[in-house]
């Protein structure tokens, strides 16, 4: 039997709901060389029962269970220890591709041997999965400074992987929580070039479930700064400053240097302290 060109990952817990435009959405492929690994996490609703009537006419559907829920971040790692291609990519449960998305990932990795991974533009949705706008991303040269506070976003859906190259890196970090993918992105970059196809590739469903979205959004953010941080310490990079453009509400902070400015201008005219600092009394004075 051929080996498929591309291996899927879709690692499912609780959203069976959704996983139809999911299915729907792979077999819509132009490209029919591909299998997708379905792994569910220990779901405690129906999702088991919905995804297996599905897939379970077509063997290009891998189904596997976990005997108990371990988490995104290392059931995907299971799903890529069990995929068979070469080049590799997830998709959510609860989220689509386009009819050519895989085509076009195939193409690019076949025309740019040398990428460790390439990715695309993605379409927000809403609970209906309607398109409500495109996020359109640029092409990441180097990891410079401009680069690491652009991973809010610029390497996203769909992101596909060359196997032999994410094995040049240290994999998924399952102590990330809701930023691993950032991790890994970063991770790519620094072993090989990545490509960025101008194409509209991936349906994100924004809803209230979503791991980095509505309530977990700062949580998300949180979590992108630590893979940030760890990416900084591997290139020896100091990114305080950034985080402090990034992170702290900037109108803030002047705001509160000008208030502390004005009161230490305050303080030293006044009259009272300058006789307390000449009798001894106040000799924190000079330091003001």
């Amino acid at each position: 039997m051929e080996n498929p060109k591309i291996s899927i990952l879709i690692a499912n817990y609780n959203n069976g709901h959704f996983f139809k435009d999911c299915y729907n959405s792979l077999m819509a492929q132009t490209e029919k060389n591909w299998e997708a690994i379905v792994i569910d996490d220990g779901s405690t609703d129906n999702s088991v029962e919905v995804i297996k009537d599905l897939i379970q006419q077509d063997t290009r559907f891998r189904f596997y269970q976990n005997e108990e829920n371990l988490g995104y971040q290392k059931t995907l790692i299971k799903g890529i220890s069990l995929s068979r291609a070469d080049i590799f990519g997830r998709l959510d449960p609860d989220d689509a591709f386009t009819p050519n998305a895989l085509e076009a990932s195939i193409k690019a990795h076949l025309d740019f041997p040398e990428v460790g991974l390439v990715y695309s533009n993605f379409i927000f949705c809403d609970d209906l999965l309607v398109p409500t706008s495109a996020h359109k991303a640029t092409q990441i040269q180097e990891l410079d400074v401009s680069a690491y506070y652009n991973f809010a976003g610029e390497i996203s859906h769909l992101a596909t992987f060359k196997k032999a190259v994410y094995n040049q890196t240290s994999g998924i970090d399952i102590q990330n929580k809701k930023a691993e993918d950032k991790d890994i992105y970063m991770k790519m970059c620094e072993v090989a070039p990545v490509k960025y196809i101008d194409e509209d590739l991936y349906l994100y469903r924004v809803h209230a479930g979503g791991i980095s979205t509505n309530s977990n959004t700062d949580k998300a953010y949180f979590w992108h700064w630590v893979a940030l941080i760890k990416m900084a310490e591997r290139r020896n990079v100091n990114i305080e400053n950034l985080f402090l453009e990034k992170f702290v509400r900037k109108e803030r902070y002047d705001f509160e240097i000008a208030q502390k400015d004005r009161k230490l201008s305050l303080l030293k005219k006044s009259r009272i302290l300058k006789l307390l600092y000449k009798i001894g009394l106040f000799k924190a004075y000079k330091y003001l």
